[in-house]
């Protein structure tokens, strides 16, 4: 392979500390020019009709196909609260995505690119990855004034190996602070392990076991600017609040689990029908 892990020891001492950390400028402005226009391509081109809404606080709500299929596909999600009583967008369609997702890795190639980097390859050769997969990924607009919450989770709750190897990759594509929905997180509630599991069965999808309650006081604000990658534990307790501001909060994000001596869940909402291919072999 010959890739060289490019974390230091004091950075992976503190990710192994507080199951996440800030990767400053690990991507350039014209690396992100390039996927924020790729992405005004895309939405231009998409049919309202073809996509679902998308809601962290109610996700038994998503047992419909265009979900599911989702998997291998590039889908488009609409916010809550894009729609007015009628059911008509309040605003332009491009204001009104929660995100698209979850195999733009794959199928396009503007951002197969930025996934198939030295740069995500050599970070996780840094993490100890022999085989990995990016299992999913997402473009998240959290829109101004409507980008919705997203509820304290746990990333190995959804995206389950046995035993469990995810770890998200989130890339600030505009800067992200409190006023628009920046990232919150637990430092250290990786230690605590998996809380409960995202399952998918001839019911739907539910949670196995009920959320429990945290304390906003725990939360640390994760405010990072534009080009700087937030690498989350799998285990790692976070969350982001309602953009309330009139300023968007565009991030990527991939999701990678490790396929040696790994085994993926087969309850797991995530049902692919080819398996991906490894970034690298080691």
């Amino acid at each position: 392979m010959g890739l060289v892990g490019s974390m230091s020891p004091e950075q992976l001492k503190l990710f192994d500390s507080q199951g996440f950390i800030v990767m400053e400028s690990f991507a350039g402005a014209e690396e992100i020019d390039g996927m924020r226009q790729r992405m005004d391509e895309l939405l231009e081109g998409f049919d309202c009709s073809t996509a679902s809404v998308f809601s962290s606080k109610n996700q038994k709500q998503l047992t419909d196909n265009h979900f599911y299929e989702s998997a291998d596909k590039i889908s488009f999600f609409f916010e809550e609260k894009a729609f007015d009583d009628d059911g008509h967008l309040k605003q332009p369609k491009q204001l009104s995505i929660n995100k698209v997702g979850h195999a733009l890795h794959e199928h396009d190639p503007v951002f197969k690119r930025f996934a198939q980097s030295e740069a995500i390859s050599r970070l996780l050769v840094s993490l100890q990855y022999k085989r990995p997969v990016i299992i999913q990924s997402m473009y998240i607009f959290k829109q101004p004034g409507i980008g919705g919450e997203v509820v304290p989770h746990q990333d190995n709750s959804f995206l389950y190996t046995e035993p469990p190897s995810c770890t998200g990759l989130w890339l600030a594509l505009e800067d992200a602070n409190i006023t628009n929905g920046c990232l919150w997180a637990i430092p250290g509630s990786h230690k605590n392990g998996l809380v409960r599991r995202f399952i998918r069965d001839d019911k739907g999808v539910h949670f196995d076991n009920p959320s429990p309650s945290y304390d906003r006081a725990d939360f640390v604000a994760v405010e990072v600017k534009a080009g700087s990658l937030v690498v989350i534990h799998g285990d790692l307790i976070h969350q982001s609040f309602e953009n309330q501001s009139s300023k968007s909060r565009h991030a990527l994000s991939f999701h990678v689990v490790d396929t040696d001596g790994y085994v993926w869940s087969l309850d797991n909402w995530l049902r692919r029908k080819v398996d991906p291919e490894p970034l690298y072999v080691s």
